[in-house]
């Protein structure tokens, strides 16, 4: 028999035993919608993290002085960049990148006249950063600006610590390199919130100018870079990381800087991958069992196909034809199926509390992108045709005789 005919005579199969073709169709269809729903879910946690630290902690890039990772806490004065401002107006000559930020960073101490907490302090530049910190929410009083010289924020854990407001003044003591120890005083001009509990119970920023008096230096430890688009990040890094090496500069890229968001994607991706697995089991499942009853009441249709001269293998053909044809069918319907309620939960959105160690929830979308729906109907499809292997092999194998007594 021509491949054309398995194909004609599989789809006339197909429509003839609609009800059992409909239930089969829908179990595919479910199972590829589930997935494509839970795929562009689990993205949108990515994106929606990814740009939460981007924009709030880390930017897209950081550029440091070899070294600087491992050396920070111990001995962060000797990674020290010393013409911040040389090194800025290159990076900002560079492809793909928006804006360039200087940090300093240091530990010390924050007193309230009553009481210290230790924080983790920066110092930025204030009306560049208000671009980069989008994601910094103020639950009270205002971001910093570069008029503000002796202003500074603190996250919401810290105002809580010390029970400080805006307008508030207190003292931040740092240690210097030699041994000294600096203090400057500061008036809270607001209280910040990330999508991090513990950043932001130890975290404070000021000016760069009022960092750099404070721990009596004009240099900085990071330039913090930010590109016109995330997908070009690592890219990106990779072209600075080959002009600069040779300078003593290290490039990390943002993913590598947090280590929560790489766990979280660790985690999801290890989840998902069960869900996958437990969909296409129980589509399997669901397809065969619909299969097998249908090839039982056909048992007779086979023993007479075989009686009149068909090979076992044509039998073999035809089942496994009729279970590509739902297959096919079953994927584009559920591919239809899962972009159309992507779609139509994404116009509505859903509203999520905040993630484990998080302050803000956040609205989530399901993210729809070709390979995730194209995988999806892959397994969906391969599903239906596993499902339809033994049955197949099963119903070639059978005896002449025995497949025209069926049901007499």
């Amino acid at each position: 028999m021509a491949t054309d005919q398995y194909f004609r005579l599989a789809l006339r199969n197909v429509f003839r035993h609609r009800a059992r073709s409909a239930a089969t169709l829908a179990a595919i269809a479910i199972g590829i919608a589930g997935l494509i729903l839970a795929g562009g879910f689990i993205q949108d946690i990515y994106i929606q993290l990814g740009e939460a630290i981007i924009h709030s902690q880390t930017g897209h890039i950081q550029v440091t002085r070899e070294g600087y990772g491992q050396g920070k806490i111990r001995t962060p004065e000797k990674y020290l960049i010393e013409n911040p401002r040389d090194l800025k107006n290159q990076l900002k000559n560079f492809p793909d990148v928006s804006l360039v930020s200087a940090r300093l960073t240091f530990s010390g101490t924050l007193n309230n006249g009553k009481r210290d907490l230790g924080i983790i302090g920066e110092g930025i530049e204030p009306d560049i950063e208000s671009d980069i910190g989008t994601y910094l929410h103020f639950v009270d009083g205002r971001g910093l600006k570069n008029s503000d010289s002796y202003g500074i924020v603190v996250g919401q854990g810290v105002a809580k610590s010390l029970g400080l407001s805006v307008g508030d003044r207190v003292t931040l003591l740092a240690t210097l390199a030699q041994g000294a120890i600096n203090t400057l005083d500061f008036e809270v001009i607001g209280v910040f919130q990330s999508f991090s509990r513990d950043f932001d119970a130890r975290a404070i920023r000021i000016s760069l100018g009022a960092a750099q008096s404070l721990m009596d230096t004009n240099a900085a430890h990071m330039l913090v870079v930010m590109l016109h688009d995330t997908n070009m990040t690592a890219a990106t890094a990779t072209r600075l990381q080959k002009r600069l090496s040779t300078k003593g500069f290290e490039v990390t890229s943002w993913n590598t800087l947090s280590d929560f968001y790489e766990k979280t994607v660790e985690l999801y991706n290890r989840q998902f991958g069960v869900l996958r697995l437990i969909i296409l089991i129980m589509v399997l499942l669901s397809v065969a069992n619909s299969v097998n009853m249908t090839l039982f009441e056909r048992t007779r249709e086979f023993g007479t196909m075989l009686a009149l001269g068909d090979r076992a293998s044509g039998v073999f053909n035809l089942i496994i034809t009729e279970g590509l044809c739902l297959g096919v069918m079953g994927a584009m319907l559920g591919a239809l199926l899962g972009c159309v309620s992507a779609l139509s939960i994404s116009a509505i959105g859903i509203t999520m509390p905040p993630p484990p160690n998080a302050n803000l929830g956040y609205t989530a979308l399901i993210r729809l992108d070709f390979l995730s729906v194209m995988v999806a109907s892959i397994i969906g499809f391969l599903a239906c045709f596993l499902a339809s292997l033994l049955p197949a092999r099963n119903a070639s194998k059978i005896e002449i005789g025995e497949a025209l007594r069926h049901g007499v």
